[in-house]
């Protein structure tokens, strides 16, 4: 799985996009909101670990994480 962390501008939020190992979409959601998103795709229970690793994360740079063991 790969994340890629977008940077919003003014009122534009910060999104975060999951991309599977084929590079499909995943998840598109706000930075700030992940629960609904992270729920619908099997990973609700783990949202701070997730943050967490978000947090660490460089803005508008594709990288691959393993979460799908979560």
């Amino acid at each position: 799985m790969f994340v890629l962390k977008i940077k919003g501008k003014a009122r534009i939020p910060d999104y975060v996009q999951l991309r599977s190992d084929d590079f499909t979409l995943i998840a598109y959601f706000r930075l700030d909101r992940p629960e609904k998103a992270l729920a619908k795709i099997g990973l609700a229970g783990h949202e701070s670990e997730i943050l967490e690793d978000l947090q660490k994360i460089p803005f508008g740079k594709i990288t691959p994480v393993n979460w799908n063991n979560k």
